[in-house]
């Protein structure tokens, strides 16, 4: 007998030893009439049918399956079923008249019960309509949500065992939404990709503590469209929000028993439903207008909405996870799973990995994809764990079907597409490897300037590439500078406040014994663990704010800043914040009624105000380094703090200074009338020594004259905050400071 038919035996005797059958399915009440609809749309879709007749039409794809039953529950609870009798190409489908809109819904979906051949259907389990489009109801994990017998004994063989108790009074339920709304009055910005910056922001974190939003609609989209929200982000000059998850997700199991709850939202369960518990309005359909009215309103104010999704893994986990809905609705055709059918191949991490070459799986992401960009109205996503959904078989695969669909889709391959180009699995790191729709997320670069200023870099070789816009990375088949969205910080990791004031994470209010979250921070904490009343060291901390601000706001490429870091914002050390919805993760606006931070959030704003004013800044081709000019001026020049071009020798040397010289005369492209774009030349200089530097300027023919600009050595920059400088003189170049002059003459 073979381990899994052992294994098998095992279980049924054990069941029938211990009288294991669990309660039964609960009493059928009478069914609601069924007509037999259309196998499309999929999910739940109101509208006229038969003899203008009004109701909705369900379909469910359910691949493999016996029977599917439509669960209707009316405001007390109580359920209805109705058999889906209709199938066509695996589609269950039926039109039940007169169920209007605000009808909650799910699904119970009858099969083999089959763990070793990864058969999981259980229809004692209420599950969610995967293209639900709102979701009534919280997710907490009670025993009968899961498909199995959570607490049996052996828990090796533990999700074998079917619990046959119903889950429906445990479990959130899709809603019917009827929405015409064509977003005729809508104009979406169309920032270009030069000129875009982004600012990653959590819907709750962000408005949670803001006095100016009325409490009622603080930490919901109403806040995020409030006035004094969207005034913040105007005043900083932010192009984009990317907004944390806002699909509907759930909570995970081990955070629920410490008392937490997933903050950051990666758990995704509904794929196009705005997650309920940021709606101001209710959570039977009316979360899917507020959402909408925040976009217009952002819209309005000339910026985008770019959404992080998670279509790589849901929040069903592995094995031992709960059956909510996709699980029980085909697990072997939505999941990717390992020789072992019991197992799951978690290529993210989480537990479970999304079966994305399926075409059914396919459809699902880019039905979602399309109806967030359509009807929702927004302008881009960022994918989390792009090289997860790339893999074809097993690896990764730039040409996977996923891929190949992004990029014929004539929706889709019209917005903002960024990639997180990796996954935890083997061969995951694609940083550069996406083709050239895509941009990414550039962690080469973060690391990289976190190096350099911290004194950590041998040389200055790879901060020479990531100022000019990562080339050897994205160099090739056509792709821009802009492929690299540039960033220092992000929610998964220290903020930049905590960058320079802690060097180890600090994650104990995580519940994890602090073994949570990254060791690998590349941080340094001026001189003191933590927060401290020495102003030397807070001075220090200040200063080096300025100098990661302003590195990334001069990079080419797309800067990522992330909300509250303009402001100095804690998380008092936690580098993995993601289960803490509380003042942790909070924005505290508190903190520009201090000037020290206040003048951080003008210089953020000026700096990115000046990226917007000059094109040298955000040039849409990358650096040729040749001269384009009968002067013999190239377009990009390094210099060493003597004043002469760097070498290759200079490039290998140990050097905690570098001068980037970006020519204004030698911008690649025209603008909308046709004629050459032409801007100010701009001299950089990086010192991340402790001691100040001699720098000896560039003389002619790279300039006459150099003003200073920004000069992070200052508090208060103000609007002129610097002299003119004779070009081949010495100037002082204070510890650890950025100057960036002007090119006069």
């Amino acid at each position: 007998m073979s381990s899994s038919a052992a294994e098998r035996e095992a279980v049924a005797q054990e069941r029938a030893a211990e009288g294991a059958v669990l309660n039964g399915t609960p009493r059928r009440t009478p069914g609601a009439p069924v007509w037999p609809g259309a196998p499309t749309p999929l999910g739940a879709r109101f509208r006229v049918g038969p003899d203008g007749v009004a109701g909705t039409n369900f379909a469910l794809w359910a691949g493999g399956a016996e029977a599917v039953e439509l669960c209707l529950f009316d405001d007390a609870g109580k359920e209805t079923r109705a058999k889906l009798t209709e199938l066509t190409h695996e589609i269950w489908h039926g039109f039940v008249p007169g169920v209007m809109p605000g009808q909650r819904y799910g699904f119970r979906v009858h099969g083999r019960w089959d763990p070793w051949t990864g058969a999981r259907w259980n229809p004692a389990k209420l599950l969610l309509d995967p293209y639900a489009r709102a979701v009534d109801g919280d997710f907490g994990l009670p025993p009968e949500v899961y498909g199995h017998v959570r607490d049996w004994p052996q828990q090796q063989v533990a999700d074998t065992v079917r619990d046959d108790r119903d889950s429906a009074p445990y479990v959130p339920k899709g809603v019917v939404v009827h929405d015409d709304d064509d977003w005729t009055d809508d104009r979406r910005p169309k920032t270009p990709w030069a000129d875009s910056v982004i600012y990653e922001v959590h819907v709750r974190g962000f408005t949670k503590l803001h006095p100016g939003i009325p409490e009622e609609l603080r930490g919901t989209y109403a806040g995020l469209a409030h006035p004094a929200a969207i005034e913040h982000l105007v005043k900083l000059g932010v192009t984009a929000v990317e907004l944390l998850p806002v699909h509907q997700f759930a909570h995970e199991d081990h955070l629920l028993r410490r008392g937490l709850k997933n903050y950051w939202g990666y758990n995704s369960i509904g794929y196009f439903a705005p997650h309920a518990g940021y709606a101001a309005s209710g959570t039977t359909g009316q979360q899917v207008g507020e959402f909408k009215r925040m976009v217009r309103a952002l819209h309005e104010a000339g910026i985008e909405v770019i959404l992080d999704v998670v279509y790589n893994h849901t929040a069903e986990a592995g094995e031992l996870g709960p059956t909510l809905s996709l699980k029980g609705i085909d697990n072997r055709g939505y999941y990717r799973l390992q020789s072992d059918a019991r197992r799951y191949a978690d290529y993210t991490g989480c537990g479970n990995t999304l079966h994305v070459v399926q075409p059914h799986v396919l459809r699902l992401i880019t039905d979602s994809l399309r109806y967030w960009v359509t009807e929702m109205g927004v302008d881009g996503f960022r994918f989390d764990l792009a090289a997860a959904l790339a893999r074809s078989m097993h690896d990764v695969d730039m040409l996977s079907p996923f891929l190949a669909v992004i990029a014929q889709d004539p929706v889709l391959r019209r917005v903002k597409l960024i990639a997180e180009p990796w996954d935890v699995g083997s061969g995951g790191y694609q940083v550069g490897a996406f083709p050239p729709l895509w941009t990414e997320w550039n962690d080469r670069y973060r690391n990289a300037v976190r190096d350099f200023w911290r004194g950590a870099l041998p040389d200055v070789r790879d901060l020479g590439y990531r100022l000019s816009g990562s080339s050897d990375l994205y160099a090739w088949g056509g792709r821009r500078p802009y492929a690299s969205v540039n960033f220092v910080t992000a929610h998964d990791g220290f903020t930049l406040r905590d960058l320079v004031s802690y060097e180890h994470k600090h994650n104990e209010a995580n519940g994890e014994g602090n073994r949570d979250g990254t060791d690998d921070n590349r941080a340094w904490n001026c001189g003191a663990e933590g927060e401290t009343d020495e102003e030397r060291v807070r001075a220090l901390r200040r200063r080096q704010l300025r100098n990661l601000l302003t590195t990334l706001l001069l990079s080419t490429g797309v800067p990522m800043l992330v909300a509250g870091d303009e402001l100095g914002r804690t998380q008092r050390g936690n580098n993995n914040a993601y289960c803490q919805d509380n003042e942790i993760s909070w924005l505290d606006w508190g903190l520009l009624e201090d000037p020290g931070w206040k003048a951080l959030f003008e210089l953020t704003s000026r700096l990115i105000e000046l990226r917007h004013r000059h094109p040298v800044l955000r040039r849409r081709a990358f650096f040729s380094g040749r001269a384009h000019s009968a002067d013999g001026l190239r377009d990009l020049a390094w210099f060493t703090a003597r004043g002469t071009e760097m070498t290759e020798r200079d490039w290998y040397a140990p050097a905690a200074t570098l001068g980037m010289y970006l020519s204004g005369r030698d911008i690649p492209g025209r603008d909308e009338r046709g004629a050459p774009i032409v801007d100010d030349s701009f001299l950089a200089v990086l010192h991340a020594g402790d001691r100040p530097v001699s720098f000896v300027l560039p003389a002619p023919p790279w300039a006459e004259e150099y003003e200073v600009v920004v000069d992070t050595a200052r508090e208060e920059q103000g609007e002129s905050p610097g002299a003119v400088h004779r070009a081949g003189t010495a100037i002082t170049v204070p510890a650890r400071a950025v100057l960036l002059l002007k090119v006069v003459g």
